[in-house]
């Protein structure tokens, strides 16, 4: 019995059409500013996008992602009022900014907290089950690691059906105000807060980064 030819796919011979996943990575931004506050994300959508991150790698195959999904106005605001408390740490970063283009994300984001709370919907990924309190390295990026590969496919998905979405985590400054807010047992850990709606427009283009070479090592660092 002969074994079937391996079938292998090159750069002549791509699975996916490299032309529109490219442009999906590289444009998939934080949004902000260009959120649309008044056109309703429906619950069908944001699973559809979570069913797709559960296709993300995770830690140990343990699979302990959750989502919490708040569309109800008065839980959005009240989480909106707590993440505006944090604007004064906000303040201060946007002092310590390097650049300017650090400066100015900082700036919008303090310019969002005022209106966290009207965004139509804010997903929350959570893990089950609480790292102790002198967990080793490699047991906390294992553990962070589970879920916020989940996330950044989360994100794509959104950008893939006309929604933006940004990667905060301003909240967690009052974890235990939150904690009661959403009604989370003491297991269940936040990993972050993304604020989802719908786009003005789609026309979003690749940011400004450093070329690959000045921060990529070969094999010894400094190489």
């Amino acid at each position: 019995m002969h074994n079937a030819p391996r079938m292998e796919a090159t750069l002549s011979d791509p699975q996916f059409d490299l032309e529109t996943v490219d442009r999906l990575l590289s444009t998939t931004r934080a949004v902000r500013r260009r959120l649309d506050y008044d056109r309703p994300v429906s619950r069908e959508v944001i699973l559809d996008c979570i069913r797709l991150s559960q296709q993300a790698p995770t830690g140990t195959n343990a699979q302990h992602w959750r989502w919490l999904v708040l569309d109800d106005p008065e839980k959005k605001r009240a989480i909106g009022e707590l993440y505006a408390r944090g604007i004064p740490l906000l303040d201060e970063y946007s002092k310590s900014a390097k650049d300017e283009q650090t400066a100015t994300v900082y700036r919008q984001a303090r310019d969002f907290a005022a209106r966290l709370g009207d965004v139509p919907v804010l997903v929350i990924p959570c893990l089950e089950g609480r790292l102790d309190d002198d967990a080793e390295q490699v047991h906390i990026t294992t553990y962070y690691g589970s879920i916020y590969q989940a996330v950044w496919s989360f994100q794509l998905a959104l950008r893939s059906r006309g929604l933006g979405s940004v990667f905060t985590t301003m909240h967690l400054a009052f974890e235990d105000e939150s904690r009661k807010i959403l009604g989370l047992p003491e297991h269940v850990v936040q990993t972050a807060l993304l604020p989802v709606a719908y786009t003005l427009g789609l026309d979003f283009k690749p940011t400004n980064r450093p070329p690959p070479e000045s921060i990529t090592h070969f094999n010894a660092w400094g190489a």
